[in-house]
């Protein structure tokens, strides 16, 4: 059980098999300005939901500003992650998530702010849509 308005050490995604994995194997989806990347982890975990960001160094060269990004990325999810931690605690899945930033200016974080629940229902239906078709 994750806390309500918390994002530990152990939500992080970290592992790079899972991380290639994603990327290789995974679905996406793009919320301008954020391109979000999930998948649906087969062998059973502590935590449910493993959380990545990334921002690319081709559009944003100082790494203050990528790091920012990466932290406005983050604090939305931190904020806004509840109505995700319900679905997925309740059809008992587990999955992947990497926040990959795609626009070619710093974003504001009212707008993250605004884009981020629109980001998570988005993929709660997806993640719904891929467990209607699984079963």
């Amino acid at each position: 059980m994750l806390k309500k308005f918390s994002f530990s050490k152990k939500e992080k995604l970290k592992s790079r098999k899972q991380l290639a994995q994603l990327f290789a194997t995974g679905k996406y989806f793009t919320t301008f300005p954020v391109k979000i990347f999930f998948i649906e982890n087969q062998k059973p975990e502590a935590i449910n939901i493993k959380i990545g960001v990334g921002v690319s160094s081709r559009n944003f060269k100082k790494a203050v500003e990528r790091n920012r990004i990466k932290r406005l990325l983050r604090e939305t999810y931190r904020v806004n992650k509840m109505p995700l931690v319900d679905f997925i605690d309740g059809n008992k899945k587990n999955v992947s998530i990497f926040f990959l930033y795609i626009d070619k200016v710093m974003p504001t974080h009212v707008l993250l702010k605004s884009k981020m629940p629109v980001i998570i229902d988005k993929l709660i239906k997806q993640l719904s849509e891929t467990s209607i078709t699984n079963t």
